[in-house]
């Protein structure tokens, strides 16, 4: 699901790119109303199908674990899947080539540290599908409980709200008490197009796309441009209507402007993009010659295919490998060796015939396991472990020896693994369990411990990383009695035993589940992280407070996986502290440092002179790119300002300038609210000379304020 998921993300990502820079200003709004709703179920239905190898972009790699075999006793193996702080080993296991062990000897190791995304993804999903469904019900609800009236194919149906006008299906919400009979005439217009070309399907299908891509900020970028082409469209088809004039028009949808906006799902009359769509309807018609650009799109579509889709003719399996990679298909069960002895190990490397390129190795054999190894001429000698024989013909010249092999199945040895429920065992399979040494006591092992039905895949996985009675007896003993076979296996390769149970619980959290000790384990997070960070946490030294102590115990699991996946640590929080922070709750940590909020920043506006500044503020004014000169310019300008309202002004682009610009009009005396409200109606000088031009002559600037909010 998340590589799909991921998948669709790029491809909207893409796709909103692609509109934005080539499309979004032109005026050939079916057109774009048809590329938008395309390119949305593409991005949906594309990563389903796989591209001809000879077209892929994409390299078929296999995922692969590596492992390190030794004959005394069983390997250890930390995965390469996720980096712990401490320095990881490489992965161990034995395995078979992809190509002939797809269905017999691939471990499928899913790394436990995705099972807690996937659970926050879903949680999501079900939030936004049950908004979705409830914006459904409420409109449905509506509809039916309100007075309507029939017109036709359409239902008017008349609210005593405030809402703004919008239409869903073929209803139309209004209320005609607010607007004159022109106005209503020309909502009604408006909200008929929408109905007429069926814009409600296109909202439905962007909500739904917002349901599975809800934490994607292009998905919901990409919905708002969809709803923008849809208004420009309903724009434009009310203009052609000869019984429409453009400035009455204009006008209406100032008038409709209302705060109480409607539910997403609808077409809304007022949307918050009138600036735009005035400017759309004002806009030069787009000439025929530049629909050139909308040929990029089927292009673009094939390349990402071929870049980003999966080839048909290979599917990347988690293969096992040995240390430096070895093949245990039917073909390596008899070919050449080369050895080398070093103190009481033999390092071994086994390969077909004539292939240099095609080999296994083992570098963990004991000299002490062969028969006497022939020195200076050819001889015969033998390997034997439960589940067979390693034939070996060759000769030693000193430390070095080569020659030709031949393994040998043990059949009673293969026939106690059917008996004890290991079943699905081929040839290939049996080369495995031979390299990796998995005797018979270790399988009764995992059968005394609870673990009856065992995978061929899950034997070898358990057996490579060197899961023993003693690690399994640490992990249920530290309150793990139910531990899985792939929680051992995950366990051991990330280095999760007793100690490091036991060290995490003394750091605070006595209950944490096994999810999220791996979470903590790839994180890097360990008792002295946990210690610096909660004694940062605490407050000052000495002063300790009921507060302080209560938003210490406020750092649950997730949040120091999310400190930790964030880079909030003690010196992050120190510094707040020493900027007169010292009462931050984990929201507020995280909060800020997702913004880049950092302790200097907070410093700059207490040394320019603005002390009282909250961590809200903070976070607004950063977001807004809000700077101490930003404020100086007002303060300097003789403005008394604040954080809070300095947001307002940034939001909206009011500087010192834009105010002075009115000075030559004769107003001297503009307030910080009246700037606000001139820059929001875009009230400009030149505005005001073109409104005493017509013989409006005033010089309150309220008035101009007035006028300007009436139309």
């Amino acid at each position: 699901m998340i590589p799909y998921v991921l998948h669709v993300a790029l491809l909207i990502s893409v796709c909103l790119l692609f509109y934005k820079v080539l499309l979004q200003k032109e005026t050939f709004y079916h057109l774009n109303r048809w590329v938008l709703l395309a390119c949305l179920g593409l991005t949906f239905l594309l990563p389903l199908i796989r591209v001809p190898q000879q077209w892929a972009l994409r390299k078929s790699q296999q995922t692969s674990v590596t492992a390190a075999t030794n004959i005394n006793r069983q390997p250890e193996l930390s995965t390469s899947v996720v980096k712990a702080p401490e320095k990881q080993a490489e992965a161990v296991a034995t395995a078979p080539p992809a190509e002939t062990s797809v269905k017999e000897t691939v471990v499928s190791i899913m790394p436990q540290l995705l099972k807690w995304v996937l659970v926050l993804y879903w949680c999501g999903v079900a939030a936004f599908g049950f908004n979705f469904l409830l914006q459904v019900a409420v409109l449905l609800r509506q509809a039916y409980k309100s007075p309507a009236i029939q017109d036709g194919q359409f239902r008017i149906v008349e609210l005593d709200t405030d809402k703004a006008p919008c239409s869903f299906g073929n209803y139309i919400f209004i209320n005609p008490a607010k607007y004159d009979w022109e106005t209503y005439s020309q909502i009604l217009l408006h909200e008929k197009i929408h109905i007429k070309q069926g814009h409600s399907f296109d909202l439905l299908l962007a909500e739904l796309m917002l349901v599975f891509q809800w934490f994607n900020p292009f998905a919901w970028l990409y919905r708002k441009e969809l709803e923008n082409n849809l208004e420009f469209l309903t724009d434009n088809d009310v203009l052609n209507n000869n019984e429409v004039e453009r400035e009455l028009y204009q006008m209406s949808l100032l008038k409709v402007s209302v705060p109480n906006l409607s539910l997403r799902i609808t077409t809304n009359y007022n949307q918050s993009l009138l600036k735009k769509r005035i400017v759309m309807m004002n806009a030069k018609k787009s000439n025929i010659h530049t629909t050139w650009k909308y040929f990029f799109l089927l292009p673009l579509m094939a390349f990402l295919m071929c870049a980003f889709n999966e080839p048909t003719a290979y599917r990347p399996p988690v293969v096992i490998k040995s240390q430096t990679s070895f093949d245990t298909s039917d073909s390596q069960r008899e070919g050449v060796w080369s050895a080398k002895i070093t103190g009481n190990k033999i390092d071994i490397q086994f390969r077909n015939e004539g292939d240099s390129h095609n080999h296994m190795s083992n570098s963990n054999f004991l000299v002490s396991e062969f028969s006497t190894l022939p020195r200076g001429a050819n001889g015969d000698f033998k390997l034997v472990r439960e589940a067979g024989s390693m034939n070996f013909n060759g000769k030693f010249d000193g430390n070095t020896g080569s020659g030709h092999y031949k393994f040998v199945t043990n059949p009673a040895y293969i026939q106690y693994l059917t008996s004890q429920g290991i079943t699905d065992i081929e040839q290939s399979d049996e080369l495995a369990f031979f390299l990796i040494n998995i005797k018979k006591d270790y399988v009764a092992m995992l059968h005394r411990n609870g673990y009856k039905r065992v995978s061929k895949s899950d034997l070898i996985a358990t057996a490579a990383l060197g899961v023993n009675e003693p690690y399994i007896a640490s992990l249920k003993k530290n309150g793990f009695p139910d531990a899985s076979l792939q929680d051992l296996i995950t366990g051991k390769a990330m280095g999760i035993d007793g100690a490091f149970i036991s060290e995490i619980r003394k750091a605070g959290y006595p209950n944490v589940s096994f999810d999220k000790l791996v979470s903590f384990k790839a994180q890097g997070i360990n008792g002295q992280y946990i210690a610096k960070f909660k004694n940062a946490r605490a407050g000052t030294p000495g002063k300790k407070t009921a507060s302080a102590k209560s938003k210490n115990n406020d750092d649950n699991a997730d949040d120091m996986i999310a400190y930790k996946a964030l880079n909030v640590d003690e010196g992050f929080v120190n510094g707040f502290k020493k900027a007169g922070y010292t009462n931050l709750s984990s929201s507020d940590l995280i909060g800020m440092k997702a913004v880049g909020v950092t302790p200097e920043y907070a410093l700059s506006f207490k040394n320019a002179g603005y002390g009282d500044v909250s961590h809200d503020d903070l976070v607004s004014m950063k977001a807004l790119g809000i700077t101490p000169e930003y404020l100086n310019s007002f303060k300097n300008a003789g403005f008394k300002i604040n954080a809070d309202k300095a947001a307002g002004l940034k939001a909206l682009g009011v500087t010192p300038e834009f105010i002075k610009s009115f000075k030559g009009m004769g107003f001297s005396d503009i307030s910080l609210d009246d700037a606000t409200a001139l820059k929001a109606l875009g009230i400009t000088p030149e505005y005001i000379t073109e409104m005493r031009g017509k013989g409006f002559k005033s010089n309150d600037i309220n008035k101009y304020i007035t006028m300007k909010s009436a139309f």
